[in-house]
């Protein structure tokens, strides 16, 4: 099956049934235009490249349709459609086929999801925001991901390829009807398989390998996830794994040492620019090929777990051999220190099958690990270069043997130079590959554009293949399928757990050894890569750069045991709210036992090795839960609760508000906030508050939060908000020019809570931005939810209905006259903004581009809740007025953070930096 060519031809079978599908204008037939079934709807949400390209859902590739024309006549049943320009660099696919591993980097679309949606248009252009605007990318929304295949397994790699289409840039056959063979077919790849594997790729798929240069793959890669990934670089001594965060400005020169078979030393001096300064004979092939002969290991991965076990003092001549077991403190030598790597063999009458297998597996790893890092040490030198990073199919995340590299270079530069690695090492070239297509646009995207997702799913599961050459891949059982059939524990890597230091060879001994090592070592430290061009960071803080979105940092270990508990604590509940949103099918209770096996897998590894994931802070944590919850398609858990709390919420909101109004100005802001603390209580996300909806009503729980929120507060700075916003003395009062109100939950917290405050903020002239999730967690109010709770609410408050009419809320919305004046042309505007994320917190690095377009001119924001507040951004600093509101339902939290107690409140109003 061929990919697309220079000019494809889409074959259509029955239109009339298919309209659905693809529309022609008959008129004018070099315009057409593909549609997803529901339709394209009004306003996109990402913007077309130049030449009238326009994509499909899923993996679909965009299609250049300029001059697109029908060839034959139009009565016939399947006229073919030819699109002259299409060009035929389209694929989303890259290979790196080295000798023992075949890396494999393709990409694949996000869903659409835009709509007609007039309120989001009218909000777009009061915010100045066009689809014009808007970086242009040929992938745009989409997801990067990782796979890897054993070279001698190359049949699998070609089956996944073909079961994808990946070499038709993700196009199933049903799309291509009767497209015809193309000669053209391209997929870059690099490394010595792309030649040596070239005619089987023709044979099997019908594509060429256009051969990219190794080394300018390997730069390539390695500075684009230097520049774009957040946590993708970290050192790793005595089994500590750090992170590091590099200055883009700061990053060159280095150096890039990549262990493969052989060592190659690159000195990168910046994009394009890169030397092989050096190399070595002695590496990954080194070890692998002595170690098979020596120890008869049938695999890389087999030799290193053998190594976790091993002694190398049977073997290596140390230092303390030579001199009694004493040190040589006068060159600064000490016992342990090897003299000579398997030394000892020459003295002893032994034959190679006395010696265990695991001790010279051991001894051979810290000789190549030493050697390796003293030659890139001395290389570093020779430059003037600190920072190296070491990369390739040797470390493979191998705890033992970063230990062992960074103690070489440490040891031999007296701690001036630092050896680093790469979460996503094993896929340089690849990823460098990749980006060769000229067309997919990376170069340009930020940190912010990029958000790593570990997914458990895997993309591949050895389905059975029949028919010549390669047939349907008719059976693939999903993850999800394995852990509701089976029961399966997810393959995880398993952690390298420090037992200790044990005194034997090396330098000083690295400690990284013990535990198990899997086949599959690092199958899930590199997670699937989110490309969204259209993230930003938010423009108010105060230094990006110093920024840090948690609170709690889980390096603790104690504090990470704690709040691993509490969240498999509150798993049962989760999935029995997720399987009740599905209507408690069969289908569901399945899905939902997968999704509680999947989740506590995650938590049991992270449990293990914390930085797995990259750095790891409570938030994350959270993220990583609703991820999961998505992945096994509970797309929102908490829908009829939500539905039903707002109901009641709402039916109570007029006799709040008469009340509101019959209060002096004064009275009224310190009532306000008291209502917002009142309401924050209704979170299903504490378990403490769980527990207390069973104990009355939505307005009974309410009331008696109101009677507790007298002050004072835990943290309560509420006087020195008051002043701003009252005056006092000669101070006037400051009227804001533009608020983003950061809401949280659904039903009381924003109808009760969070509106009559924004209806305050509006009473006084400043426009309202309610700043809402993009996608559903727990019972937090999302940006698709919010238009329709502000036009119930509207319909018993002229503040709101005006407010939400010029803020283009009201478009599609019946709501009723109450002073016969519908236009006021005077009105602040009252308008919705998505945050880009559906966690119940938020990173304000990683922002949607409408509300770093609204924040422009916000001279005030408030957050609101745990999530928003607390668990992150409670010391955030912005560089206009800030308001932090929330009550704290956790008794740990309380005590950490506030020195409180649960149901404490935090009212922190911090003036502009």
């Amino acid at each position: 099956m061929a990919g697309l060519t220079r000019d494809p031809v889409l074959g259509i079978n029955d239109i009339k049934e298919k309209e659905e599908e693809i529309k022609i204008d008959k008129k004018h037939t070099d315009k057409v235009v593909l549609v997803r079934e529901e339709g394209i709807q009004g306003d996109r949400e990402m913007a077309l490249p130049a030449g009238n390209s326009i994509h499909r859902s899923g993996s679909r590739p965009q299609l250049d349709l300029s001059k697109a024309a029908i060839q034959g006549n139009f009565e016939e049943r399947n006229p073919t459609i030819l699109l002259p320009n299409q060009s035929d660099d389209i694929s989303h696919l890259a290979l790196d086929i080295g000798g023992s591993l075949i890396k494999l980097v393709y990409f694949s679309r996000h869903e659409d999801y835009s709509s007609n949606d007039k309120r989001k248009k009218t909000v777009k252009e009061r915010l100045g925001i066009s689809n014009g605007n808007r970086r242009s990318y040929p992938i745009l929304g989409g997801r990067l991901h990782f796979v890897k295949f054993e070279t001698n397994k190359i049949n699998e790699c070609l089956d996944f390829i073909y079961s994808k289409q990946l070499h038709r840039a993700g196009l199933d056959s049903s799309w291509l009807t009767e497209a015809p063979a193309n000669e053209n077919a391209i997929i870059k790849a690099t490394g010595g398989g792309a030649y040596k594997f070239a005619d089987l790729f023709k044979e099997r798929l019908g594509v060429s390998l256009d051969k990219e240069d190794e080394m300018n793959c390997l730069v390539s890669g390695a500075n684009f996830l230097l520049k774009a990934i957040r946590h993708e670089a970290f050192t790793h001594m005595e089994g500590r794994k750090e992170f590091v965060q590099i200055d883009q400005n700061d990053l060159f020169p280095y150096l890039l040492v990549n262990i493969g078979s052989g060592v190659s030393m690159i000195k990168v001096d910046g994009d394009g620019k890169f030397q092989r300064v050096s190399g070595t004979n002695v590496g990954g092939g080194t070890y692998w090929g002595l170690g098979r002969l020596l120890t008869k290991c049938k695999s890389f991965d087999e030799l290193l777990e053998l190594s976790q076990r091993g002694d190398n003092r049977t073997i290596d001549m140390l230092v303390g051999d030579i001199y009694g077991g004493m040190d040589y403190s006068k060159i600064g030598l000490s016992a342990s220190t090897i003299a000579s790597s398997f030394g000892k063999a020459i003295s002893e009458k032994k034959e190679l099958e006395d010696y265990r297998p695991e001790d010279i597996s051991l001894s051979l790893l810290r000789m190549i690990s030493y050697n390796i890092g003293q030659i890139s040490y001395l290389n570093a030198l020779r430059f003037g270069i600190k920072r190296i990073f070491f990369g390739g199919f040797f470390i493979r995340g191998h705890a033992y043997t970063m230990d062992t590299i960074s103690f070489a270079v440490h040891f031999w530069s007296n701690g001036e130079a630092q050896a680093m690695f790469l979460r996503h090492e094993g896929f340089l070239g690849a990823l460098g590959a990749f980006m060769s297509y000229e067309k997919h646009g990376l170069d340009d995207l930020m940190v912010h554009h990029l958000v790593e997702r570990f997914p458990m799913g895997a993309p591949y599961t050895g389905g059975k293949i029949h028919g010549p050459p390669l047939g349907d891949l008719n059976e693939k059982i999903s993850w999800m399928e394995k852990f509701v059939q089976k029961g399966t524990e997810i393959i995880a890597p398993v952690p390298m757990a420090p037992p200790g230091t044990t005194g034997l060879g090396g330098f000083e001994v690295p400690s990284s050894k013990g535990g198990t090592l899997r086949s599959d070592a690092s199958a899930l430290n590199v997670g699937v890569l989110h490309l969204v061009p259209t993230l930003e960071v938010f423009p108010l803080l105060a230094d990006p750069k110093t920024y840090e979105p948690n609170t709690i940092d889980l390096a603790d270990h104690s504090e990470l045991e704690y709040w691993f508990t509490v969240l498999s604590e509150h798993l049962p509940d989760l999935v029995d709210k997720a399987v009740a949103s599905e209507g408690g099918t069969d289908d569901a209770k399945r899905r939902g036992d997968a999704f509680a096996r999947a989740f506590s897998a995650h938590l049991a590894r992270l449990m293990e090795e914390p930085a797995a994931y990259g750095k790891l802070g409570l938030a994350n944590l959270l993220e990583l839960r609703e991820e999961c919850l998505r992945e096994f398609q509970f797309i929102d858990a908490y829908r009829s609760i939500k539905q039903r709390e707002n109901e009641a919420s709402l039916a109570v909101l007029p006799d709040l508000l008469m009340e509101l109004d019959s209060m002096s100005e004064e009275t009224r802001l310190l009532t306000l906030v008291e209502g917002v603390l009142a309401a924050n209580i209704f979170d299903w996300g504490s378990r403490a508050c769980v527990d207390l909806y069973h104990k009355g009503t939505i307005i009974e729980i309410y009331r008696m939060s109101r009677n507790k929120m007298q002050r004072p507060w835990r943290v309560d700075n509420f006087d020195v908000f008051k002043e701003r916003m009252l005056g006092s003395g000669d101070k006037k009062p400051f009227i804001h020019r533009r608020a983003l109100l950061f809401v949280d939950n659904s039903g009381a917290d924003i109808v009760l809570g969070m509106l009559p405050l924004a209806r305050e903020l509006l009473r006084r002239g400043t426009e309202v931005v309610l700043v809402a999730n993009s996608l559903p967690a727990l019972n937090d109010v999302t940006a698709m939810e919010l238009p329709e709770i502000v036009a119930e609410a509207a319909k018993h408050c002229d503040i709101l209905r005006r407010a939400a009419e010029a803020g283009g809320l009201l478009v599609d919305a019946m709501v009723s006259n109450l002073d016969g004046s519908l236009e006021n042309p005077s009105s602040v505007p009252l308008m919705v903004v998505e945050n880009g994320c559906g966690s119940p917190c938020i990173d304000l690095r990683q922002v949607s581009s409408e509300l770093a377009a609204a924040a422009k001119e916000a001279d005030l924001i408030i957050l609101e809740g745990m999530g928003r507040a607390l668990h992150t951004n409670f010391n955030a600093q912005f560089k206009c007025d800030a308001l932090k509101l929330a009550m704290v339902k956790n008794q740990r939290l309380a005590e950490k953070l506030i020195k409180g107690n649960i149901y404490d409140c935090v009212c922190r109003y911090e003036p502009a930096s």
